[in-house]
Order: C-alpha cells, then structure tokens, then sequence
C-alpha cells in the first residue's frame, strides 16, 4: 500500500514538473516570437551612451592605476632620439640601466594622466546628438572611439601635459633626462640632443588611451554578454543585423 501511495505521489510530482518545464519552453517561444520593442531616437541615444560610458570608465580605470601603460600593449617607449643618446650611455657608470629607468618613468607620468580623461569624455558622450549616435552604431567597428578622438583630443592634450610635467618632475625624469642628455653630449663627435619628453609623453599616452578605448568598443560590438544592460542588447542588437 504505501508503495503504492509513493508511486502516486512521484507520478505527480513528475508530472508537475513537466508541466512547469513545458510552460517555461512555451514562455520562451513567445518572448522570441514577440515582436521587438521599437527604439526611439532617445533610447538609441541612451543605449550608446551608456555602451560608451562603460567602455570608456573600463579603459580609463585601467590605465590610471599603477602599472597601467607599463606593462600593457600601450608601454611607452622612448622616442627614437632618446633611445640613441641611452645606448651610447650604456658603458658610462651610472647609466646602464638608464633606459630601464627613464622608460618607468615615462610611463607613471602617463599612468597618472590617465585619469584626468573622465571628465572630459563625459562631456562629450553629453554632447552627442543622435545623428552621431546613429552614424556610430552603425559605422565601422571603432566608429566611436574616431567620434571621442576628433571631440576631445584637443581637450585631453590640454588637461594630460600639465598633469604629465607635474608627474616627471615628482619623479625626477626631467632631471634625469637632462643628466643622460649632459653625458650624452661631452661625447666627443655627437650629434647634441635634447628632444622635449612631456609632449611626447603626452601625445604617447593619448595614443594608448585611444587604442584601449577602442577595444573596449570592439569587445561591446562583437561580445553581447558585455552589453549590461537590456538597453544596450537592443541597441546593440540593431547593429547585429
């Protein structure tokens, strides 16, 4: 009897869950044969932004910490010049690892520009009008990292090198440099340098500042499980077609 009873009582439960597991499947069925929501201009908008602000806080906090650009793809290295004036230092006392210094240098000054970046993108991510929108999801895959670049590069530049001067004097690069650059030059036949290290630095920094903005852009374009939230997945999913 109780045998029975337990036989009874699995057949229920059995088909219970069955029934709830079909009524999931026909939910879903429905959903995706549901037609899509239309997107306004304003919500096209929105998508992008929130899409760009996301993109752009990853790249930006990524950059701005320590080791941001030294040991990622967008190092800094020296400029040409400065690379000849160390190699001929390599033998001197004192310089043998110049490069090595000079180069982390570089590269904490960059690290602690980066940060002034936010400010300045959100602007313009605010002044987006929906043609650019538009133009940008469905343009070319660095579309909007080409938008950010041609509204805010000027501004950026202005913001990064009082930052990147501030930042090799509190490190002592400049300093450095000029001891590298006056041994360098009592060489006996060179050729004398002194190549200005804070607008490369600069333009250097903003050239890796873009090139990881840009594959945070690539990453939301072509990974859908990085567009978080339901506005950007249909957005985005406009893009897709």
């Amino acid at each position: 009897m109780r045998l029975l009873s337990f036989i009874f009582l699995f057949s229920i439960l059995s088909c219970s869950t069955q029934a709830q597991g079909l009524k999931g499947a026909l939910q879903k069925v429905k959903e995706a044969a549901a037609p899509a929501l239309p997107l306004s201009e304003a919500d096209i908008a929105e998508g992008l932004k929130q899409a760009l602000d996301k993109g752009l806080a990853e790249a930006v906090t990524t950059l701005a910490r320590e080791n941001g650009y030294l040991e990622s793809p967008y190092k800094i290295l020296l400029p040409e010049e400065a690379q000849q004036v160390v190699a001929k230092l390599r033998a001197i006392p004192g310089f043998g690892d110049a490069e090595q210094k000079l180069i982390e240098k570089l590269n904490r000054a960059a690290e602690d520009a980066a940060s002034e970046a936010g400010p300045i993108f959100a602007t313009a991510i605010k002044n987006m009008r929906f043609t650019d929108a538009m133009d940008i999801l469905m343009g070319n895959p660095d579309a909007a990292t080409r938008y950010l670049e041609r509204s805010t590069y000027e501004s950026l530049y202005e913001s990064f090198r009082p930052v990147v001067i501030s930042s090799l004097d509190e490190v002592n690069a400049r300093e450095y440099w000029q001891e590298i650059v006056t041994a360098y030059n009592k060489i006996p036949l060179v050729k004398k340098v002194n190549p200005e290290l804070d607008d490369y630095v600069t333009q250097r920094a903003l050239a890796g500042l873009f090139q990881r903005v840009e594959a945070e852009e690539l990453r939301i374009r072509t990974n859908q499980s990085a567009r978080t939230s339901d506005l950007m997945k249909r957005v985005f999913a406009r893009q897709d077609k």
